[in-house]
């Protein structure tokens, strides 16, 4: 059985979104990555997580990257956010070779990582002191970013007052505040709700419409990369390598009716031919085993 050609439709983008992409990329590059390079030490030998990672990305560019179970999105970001160590290769931000964990790129992770013990307003605090601001300065900086996270209200109270999307927003605040170049999002709304995801998303994308950041955001949801980014990585795994570049071509700016646009369900259809692959049913057919008599002839 051979598998469908590829769907083209994908490609096409309007005359508004092409001109967006070209100023786009008239940008500079904020964050460079350059043939990365991770393997780790197996039982039967070295086995390779990442090979030959190359990536430019923009000045205020929101990239998504996706790819199966395995393909080694998480190891990826935790290089980039100096967490892990390059078997080989670089990273560089703003031109400059950069190795460690640095203020110039935040982190957001899938926990919340806040501090239980720290009200809201002093969790966000926290980085800023600790890079040498003044207690009042970092006051008046951290209820800034809560405004801007729509949580004003709740800078006195704690973390385990707050509900997730709550905590997220907190998180976020949080990584922006030292004004970071680059902000790195591991899957960051996986642990929500559908509802509260949803939420999240449109508060990042208007959070981001009003920062001067880069974004580069891990998922494993085809529809949430689409509808929040500007490019779409797509790894395939074992190793994990760049499959594919997307631009994706739903115009800005997104809201949810656009889910059923025929621009989101291309690149959806394209995405789903990547990560999911049709089988061929014949030579792949897998041995059934019954473990109880069923009691019937139902196929």
């Amino acid at each position: 059985m051979n598998s469908p050609a590829p769907t083209t439709d994908y490609l096409r983008q309007s005359l508004g979104v092409t001109e967006r992409f070209q100023r786009l990329k008239a940008r500079p590059v904020v964050l460079e990555i350059e043939k990365l390079g991770r393997q780790f030490a197996g039982k039967n030998g070295p086995v390779t997580a990442l090979r030959d990672i190359s990536l430019k990305i923009h000045r205020r560019e929101l990239v998504c990257v996706i790819g199966p179970s395995g393909c080694g999105k998480s190891t990826l970001i935790r290089i980039i956010a100096g967490l892990d160590v390059p078997t080989s290769g670089r990273l560089l931000v703003d031109g400059k070779e950069s190795r460690g964990p640095s203020s110039e790129r935040g982190m957001v992770f899938q926990g919340y990582t806040l501090f239980p013990w720290l009200t809201v307003k002093r969790n966000v605090m926290f980085g800023l002191q600790m890079g040498g601001m003044s207690q009042l300065e970092a006051e008046g900086k951290a209820l800034e970013w809560l405004a801007l996270v729509g949580l004003s209200k709740f800078a006195d109270t704690y973390p385990a007052q707050l509900s997730g999307g709550m905590k997220q927003r907190v998180a976020i605040a949080r990584a922006l505040a030292p004004n970071p170049r680059v902000l790195l999002m591991d899957e960051p709304f996986g642990a929500l709700d559908a509802q509260t995801r949803a939420q999240m998303q449109a508060h990042l994308l208007e959070i981001w419409r009003n920062v001067d950041v880069t974004i580069l955001f891990i998922t494993h949801d085809l529809d949430e990369a689409i509808y929040l980014a500007d490019r779409i990585i797509v790894l395939k795994a074992h190793p994990g390598e760049v499959q594919e570049v997307i631009e994706v071509s739903v115009p800005r700016p997104r809201s949810a009716e656009q889910f059923n646009s025929p621009e989101f369900l291309a690149t959806r259809r394209r995405l789903e031919e990547l990560i999911h692959p049709r089988v061929d049913l014949v030579h792949e057919k897998l041995p059934i085993v019954r473990l109880t008599p069923v009691g019937d002839d139902v196929e």
